[in-house]
């Protein structure tokens, strides 16, 4: 087995990237379903939620109200300290057990992650893969998906630059061309990572 981190900013293409090395034959882990996945109603960690931040970051449906959880926690340090110490102790245990489940397999398995080099998780992987997009083009993406280019641009600033996280990178990838040209990276990067992957075991 072949252990890879992928990571990225906000807006980067990052789950883009996911999504096309799981189409090549890659196990995807991804650790933000997971993070939902571990305050879904009915789960301690919802519990744990709301206990810290209150009723009002319950939805009309009762799970969680996302935009106003992500208000609290973008716009406070501490805020957001505390539900990453309820939510990421469980992510990692899931990503622990789908890891043991493929250790003896030659089997490329990608754990995606926005948060891999702030919380130190990058050390553990055989390659880190980080991907890269102009501030204008992360912005533009989403905005598209609805968001305000102000939330936007307070999301980018709550995360570490990713000048930052390309440093410590085994792979950048460029998402500011074309799809097309994104594939073309994504297929080199996968020759890559399949030969390593098979060679793990030899």
């Amino acid at each position: 087995m072949l252990l890879v981190g992928l990571t990225g900013g906000i807006g980067s293409g990052k789950s883009t990237v996911a999504g096309m090395l799981a189409r090549r034959g890659a196990v995807v882990l991804d650790a933000d379903r997971l993070a939902r996945e571990s305050v879904a109603p009915g789960t301690s960690g919802f519990e744990s939620v709301v206990a810290r931040f209150g009723d009002a970051v319950i939805a009309d449906d009762g799970a969680l109200e996302r935009a106003a959880l992500a208000e609290i926690v973008f716009a406070d340090d501490e805020s957001r300290a505390a539900l990453e110490a309820i939510v990421h102790p469980e992510v990692r245990r899931r990503i622990a057990e789908t890891v043991a489940a493929h250790a003896d397999t030659d089997d490329v398995v990608v754990v995606d992650s926005p948060l891999l080099i702030e919380t130190g998780a990058h050390e553990g992987f055989a390659v880190l893969v980080v991907v890269t997009a102009s501030i204008a083009g992360r912005v533009a993406r989403l905005t598209a998906r609805g968001m305000s280019e102000r939330d936007v641009h307070a999301r980018i600033a709550a995360q570490m630059p990713q000048e930052e996280k390309a440093e410590l990178a085994d792979v950048v990838l460029d998402n500011d061309g074309s799809k097309s040209d994104l594939e073309g990276q994504v297929d080199r990067l996968w020759a890559d990572l399949s030969e390593r992957a098979l060679s793990s075991r030899a």
